[in-house]
């Protein structure tokens, strides 16, 4: 089942970046269907220097996190890579949850052609440029709804205990100053 709407105004966008942890992120692109279970957020607000819509920057590429929580905010990073965020919160209060890692579980002959993989490793989705090639995301996605039929996310059945999930500082923002140590990245360990 979809996650509702509603789910994603959740103006805290810390906790949500734990609670995604565990739920499935599910993409219908091209006719194929894959997803997996998110095991790796990262948890990104204006009020931090990590942001790209720190201090209300709104560019062409941020608006999208001014919007209601509930759409895909989706950018290429260093020339090479899309990365899928999940836009939350409340309008014109910028903030998103990175998905940075997926333990696939559809599709998964589709995401080993997609990665071009003979083999499901650690390795296969284990970073969020891995994650959108493996899912099919890229900056067509930017704005949807995910409450829609492209890409979206279900709960799961699994049961995650405290001690489950690791709090660390976020990867590869060292331009973010003191904000670079909030523990804002949360790992799923299964």
């Amino acid at each position: 089942m979809k996650l509702p709407e509603k789910y994603y105004h959740n103006e805290d966008v810390v906790h949500l970046a734990k609670d995604l942890l565990g739920k499935v992120l599910i993409t219908e692109i091209d006719g194929i269907r894959t997803g997996g279970i998110i095991t790796e957020t990262e948890a990104y607000s204006e009020i931090e220097k990590g942001s790209h819509a720190y201090n209300k920057r709104k560019t062409d590429r941020t608006k999208i996190m001014f919007e209601k929580g509930g759409l895909s905010y989706v950018y290429f990073c260093y020339g090479m890579h899309h990365l899928f965020n999940v836009v939350t919160g409340k309008k014109d209060f910028a903030q998103a949850v990175l998905i940075r890692a997926i333990q696939p579980t559809i599709g998964i002959e589709d995401i080993l052609i997609r990665r071009k993989k003979d083999k499901v490793d650690k390795n296969l989705c284990n970073g969020p440029g891995k994650v959108c090639a493996a899912l099919g995301i890229n900056r067509q996605h930017y704005g949807l709804e995910l409450s829609g039929t492209k890409i979206w996310i279900e709960k799961s059945k699994i049961k995650i205990k405290e001690d489950q999930i690791e709090a660390t500082p976020r990867i590869g923002i060292d331009y973010a100053a003191e904000d670079a140590a909030l523990p804002w990245r949360f790992v799923l360990k299964l």
